[in-house]
């Protein structure tokens, strides 16, 4: 039996994908794309902008400590009918004021509270845009490895398609001249167009990824760098969970916002205590009257302008006695906030600490199942070496090669896929653990085809 069969290598596959996905646009790097995601993306702008504002909502808190001033200037004139005895006289009068006033808080417990949660609700605003960095990173390693999958799968799917035509070619061949049945031509048929189906349907997802990323970064026609073979993936340092665990009690930006938020409500009770103490202002006054046309109560005879200046500096002491109750249900409707903030950081730390215990095992998981399909690669390799050459000498059928070639091409698309899971694993672990920092893609870009 006169047959051909193509052998398909990991490095021919690699000379494949290249010059399928060549373009005029240089690939662009994971740190590249980061980058420009990074200047691009609303959700992450959105955070830096609150953030920005947060800033300044602080330093309007800090008003209530410093001293408060104000300019009052105030020009008026009034026509009066005065009647002095026998005499009735027509004025008209101008008065000119001018008032400075200056206070300085010298005892606010309430004003010190809330300069001091306006401080807290900026390190809350910190950690949401550290958050929002941390999502950012891992939303840009998704979609960058998505897009890689969808490669390899239209790549594979492709390549499967070729040693079906292959196939489907010799079984027709070897029909014509008797040697075997239209079995073999019709099994290779129906799987040639199964996998025409797989192809169709592996284009339209690599477009569908294409454009999640394009949208990402605010590119068109982006074009990843793919993961250089053989692959060297990371170990994962420290391997102790328990260490990732109490790393992600410190770090975690949810923990780290419940906790603020803790200290917020702390705050907001000594605020309401501040409602039964007293307060002590200093103040400063300086006034000038001036009536040029002299004042009603002088005669008309007698109209000599008038100036008075006024210079005050005193104390300003308030205490309230009263206030139907207001302060002290204000005081318990704080302490119950205070408890439910306590409670709130209980379940962050509880939720934080399951989701880096799933993600450490979820990396371990990834990387013995790369080792185990690597093993499968070689083994499904040798098995459709083993199927063709039991093909030529009749005792196999046509179906097992089919299988077996559909058994390669599968597993090879799953090894990718495991590679690529392991990374945003790792990834994925330091965003539960709150370690996660742009400078971590960088051990991810030294893996790429340089």
């Amino acid at each position: 039996m006169n047959t051909t069969w193509p052998t398909f290598r990991l490095s021919a596959l690699a000379l494949w994908l290249g010059a399928a996905f060549a373009g005029p646009v240089q690939a662009q790097s994971l740190v590249e794309l980061y980058d420009a995601a990074r200047g691009f993306d609303a959700s992450y702008q959105s955070a830096r902008a609150q953030y920005d504002s947060t800033q300044f909502r602080a330093e309007q808190s800090r008003a209530g400590l410093l001293p408060q001033a104000g300019l009052t200037v105030g020009v008026s004139r009034t026509q009066s009918d005065a009647t002095f005895g026998p005499v009735n006289v027509e004025r008209y009068l101008n008065n000119q004021n001018l008032n400075l006033s200056v206070s300085q808080p010298l005892y606010r417990p309430a004003n010190l509270a809330v300069w001091e949660q306006s401080r807290k609700q900026l390190d809350v605003a910190r950690e949401v845009l550290n958050a929002a960095e941390q999502d950012l990173i891992v939303r840009t390693s998704q979609t960058y490895f998505d897009v890689l999958t969808a490669q390899d799968t239209l790549a594979f799917v492709r390549a499967q398609k070729a040693a079906v035509a292959e196939q489907l070619a010799s079984a027709k061949r070897n029909f014509e001249v008797g040697t075997s049945t239209i079995t073999d031509s019709r099994e290779a048929q129906a799987r040639y167009d199964l996998v025409t189906a797989q192809e169709i349907a592996a284009e339209n997802d690599l477009r569908v990824k294409q454009s999640a990323i394009d949208q990402l970064v605010g590119k068109s026609s982006v074009n990843p760098k793919p993961l250089a073979l053989p692959a060297a993936l990371p170990e994962l340092l420290p391997n102790d969970i328990n260490t990732w665990v109490r790393q992600s009690e410190d770090n975690n930006p949810a923990v780290r916002q419940s906790r603020s938020a803790l200290e917020i409500a702390r705050l907001e009770t000594e605020r309401a205590k501040a409602g039964h103490k007293p307060t002590l202002d200093l103040t400063a006054a300086y006034t000038i009257s001036r009536n040029p046309n002299g004042s009603i109560s002088t005669t008309s005879s007698n109209q000599v302008g008038t100036r008075i200046d006024n210079a005050t500096v005193g104390l300003q002491f308030n205490l309230p006695l009263f206030a139907g109750f207001a302060t002290q249900n204000r005081l318990r409707e704080t302490l119950a906030l205070e408890d439910k903030a306590q409670a709130d950081l209980d379940a962050a730390r509880r939720t934080v600490a399951q989701s880096t215990r799933t993600a450490f095992f979820g990396v371990l998981s990834g990387q013995g199942q790369v080792k185990a399909l690597e093993a499968a690669e070689a083994s499904s390799q040798s098995a459709l070496d083993a199927n063709k050459l039991g093909y030529q000498v009749g005792v196999r059928i046509n179906i097992d090669v089919l299988n077996a070639q559909s058994q390669l091409f599968q597993t090879k698309r799953d090894l990718a896929v495991a590679r690529y899971n392991v990374l945003l694993g790792g990834l994925r672990l330091r965003q539960a653990n709150g370690t996660l920092t742009p400078e971590d893609l960088l051990l991810i870009n030294s893996l790429l085809v340089q």
